[in-house]
């Protein structure tokens, strides 16, 4: 590593990485699934939710503590994901509750946002105990390394399709790698719900990408749905 200098690593940073791997792997094969299955307006703004358990995650494993206004956040955040759905109130005020749980994609992204308003903390216990530029470049090739075997194990006849898209694969790659540092060095300088509450006005950017790409429908909905998601995150954030 010419460019990261190596910290003193304890029983901490590891134990966080251990941890942090099977996690990571369970939320990204539940996260490309959701997108597989499901239209991006009714998966992407339930990551929006991974703040809204970071109150309590954090809580757990690292101590933060965030006021009473991260319960009005709460109960923002989840009148947007009613709105996600609220097409199907003809069929009552559970409408949009029981179509969530209908949907696949959004119950999997759900428990995506769970799982990430985990491992963020796990993350910065490990730049706590690491430093955010070695952390970045160290822990991508570890989990990348870990996946890959897994992912060419079950998908055996689709692995060819990476190497016949070469350059766009290696385009996603290089924007996760940066994405992922930045990160790093956001949850080093602030407390980790805050890091992800900003993070999550991306989802806005994902039902737009369903319109505009996939002629995904009821755009107007979830975009309001998210743009409230997207308020209560910022209750809990500025709050």
């Amino acid at each position: 590593l010419p460019f990261a200098e190596i910290p003193s690593l304890d029983i901490y940073f590891f134990l966080a990485v251990l941890t942090l791997l099977p996690l990571e792997i369970t939320a990204l094969i539940l996260y490309m699934k959701a997108i597989k299955s499901s239209p991006l307006s009714l998966t992407l703004p339930f990551l929006a939710l991974s703040p809204a358990f970071m109150i309590f995650t954090s809580s757990l494993i690292l101590g933060e503590k965030l006021d009473k206004f991260g319960i009005i956040g709460i109960l923002v955040t989840t009148i947007g994901a009613y709105l996600l759905h609220v097409n199907t109130t003809k069929q009552g005020f559970l409408g949009p509750f029981k179509a969530i749980r209908r949907e696949r994609g959004s119950m999997y992204m759900i428990i995506v946002a769970f799982i990430f308003s985990i491992t963020a903390n796990l993350g910065k216990m490990a730049v706590l105990h690491s430093s955010p530029l070695f952390f970045a470049v160290t822990y991508v090739p570890v989990l990348s390394t870990v996946l890959f075997p897994i992912l060419a194990w079950k998908n055996r006849g689709e692995i060819k399709q990476i190497f016949s898209h070469l350059t766009i694969f290696s385009l996603i790659g290089l924007a996760i790698a940066f994405a992922t540092i930045a990160h790093f060095f956001a949850v080093n300088i602030a407390e980790v719900p805050y890091v992800i509450s900003v993070k999550r006005t991306s989802l806005l950017f994902g039902i737009i990408y369903g319109a505009i790409w996939f002629k995904e429908t009821n755009i107007r909905e979830r975009l309001i749905g998210g743009i409230i998601m997207i308020i209560g995150v910022s209750i809990i954030t500025l709050f």
